[in-house]
């Protein structure tokens, strides 16, 4: 790692705990030095000393567009010299969520807030408001921010109550939560069938990007559509990390599945922290001051995070992006998976949209257990082996990588070149 980030890191872990402001910055998965970052320009970082990477992790996923798009820096810019934050209603954050009911096909009315984790712990409480029950399902692999009723893991037997999967979540919290297989339909009707009626909610990303990339199986999604019709609970489609990315109007518009409620964030904020959540209208009018169900937030649709925002999506409309960027991850993985093979390791890749998996495992994993198949130490090797060689991945062995329209045929071929060298160094 280069000189001034170590010099970094040692700085950093005197003042704040492991050095970093989110666990998987601390390479704790992978080993080594973080590098520390200053800068960023379309598909590129550059970190302390200058060195220049080719980034695949997107500030995990929110930069579509690519790093300091003039477009959306302008707009910020513009916003900035108004105001920094009213903490009141603005004619900008009215217009993010036109914008938001117009591509988010279930999307009626949407509330904003300022985190990922905002908007799902938001949509849980509003299904347990809208149902008067208190159960929620969720499926193991899949993140949706540190609230204490979503940091739990499967238990003993795949019908258990889960478990706390961090310190300081009370085991009553937890025991609220159920946690099933993913992709496992037959499994999701059994519990519905033995206890549909106190379940307020099903929360799921519709396409997994936080154990890995892990793609739903036919009949999947529609599963839990129907269960959830059938006895009346509220069905949640974390669409953080898919919104805008695996197709314009997110996972729900390429699958034709309507969930009840969605949440959203990274990709509408353009790397400003915003998040938001929104569905039928008849559930969202259950929200204060409308209805008893209470949400706020000071910095709820802050001016300067909405600017980036609607510049952000207004470039993700224009005709051809999302074909154009689909096609370039494609064409990463298609390389990659090439490059593997020539050198006789064990590789396979896939995408969906811009996002994408790299898996040192004959086949693309189906659920959480065969994505704990993958070899976590090779990849660690390869991920190093890469970063040397000046490209950026996501540091673990678990997590989704993401290309933006900046990305092009340049960046692929360079991207191809050093995975050679990295895989015949395995």
């Amino acid at each position: 790692m280069t000189e001034r980030s170590q010099i970094l890191f040692a700085r950093a872990q005197r003042s704040i705990p492991a050095g970093v402001n989110s666990p998987v910055r601390a390479f704790r998965a992978v080993g080594g030095t973080p590098p520390f970052f200053e800068s960023a320009s379309g598909a590129h970082l550059f970190d302390a000393d200058g060195k220049r990477y080719i980034d695949y992790v997107g500030s995990w996923g929110p930069m579509v567009v690519g790093h300091t798009h003039p477009a959306v820096v302008e707009a910020v810019q513009a916003a900035a010299s108004r105001a920094l934050s009213f903490g009141a209603p603005t004619e900008a954050e009215v217009e993010l969520a036109e914008t938001l009911c117009r591509l988010v096909p279930s999307v009626e009315r949407v509330r904003l807030v300022s985190s990922g984790t905002e908007a799902t712990m938001s949509a849980l409480r509003l299904a347990r408001g809208h149902t008067g029950r208190d159960l929620i399902v969720k499926f193991e692999g899949c993140y949706h921010g540190h609230a204490d009723s979503l940091l739990v893991k499967a238990g003993s037997g795949a019908l258990t109550f889960g478990n706390p999967s961090s310190a300081g979540v009370p085991a009553q919290t937890a025991a609220q939560t159920l946690v099933l297989d993913y992709n496992d339909s037959a499994q999701f009707e059994r519990l519905f069938s033995a206890r549909g009626r106190e379940i307020a909610g099903v929360i799921v990303e519709p396409v997994a990007g936080n154990m890995n990339l892990v793609l739903p199986e036919a009949g999947f999604l529609q599963a839990l559509r129907e269960q959830c019709t059938k006895h009346g609970a509220v069905l949640i489609f974390d669409e953080v990390m898919t919104g805008f990315r695996v197709a314009l109007g997110g996972a729900q518009a390429r699958y034709g599945i309507a969930p009840d409620l969605t949440t959203l964030g990274k990709v509408i904020g353009g790397g400003l922290p915003v998040g938001a959540f929104g569905g039928r209208r008849e559930i969202m009018e259950k929200i204060a001051p409308l209805g008893p169900v209470y949400q706020a937030g000071t910095l709820s649709g802050n001016p300067i995070a909405v600017a980036a925002g609607l510049a952000t999506l207004k470039l993700v409309q224009t005709p051809g992006f999302q074909e154009r960027i689909s096609a370039t991850t494609q064409a990463l993985v298609q390389g990659l998976a090439q490059e593997a093979d020539r050198a006789k390791v064990t590789f396979s890749a896939q995408s969906i949209g811009s996002m994408f998996g790299l898996y040192f495992r004959a086949a693309p994993p189906r659920s959480f257990a065969e994505v704990m198949q993958c070899d976590r130490e090779r990849f660690n090797r390869f991920f190093h082996a890469m970063l040397e060689r000046g490209v950026y991945l996501a540091p673990s062995a678990y997590e989704a990588g993401f290309v933006s329209a900046a990305h092009g045929e340049a960046e692929i071929a360079a991207t191809r070149a050093a995975a050679r060298e990295a895989f015949r160094a395995l």
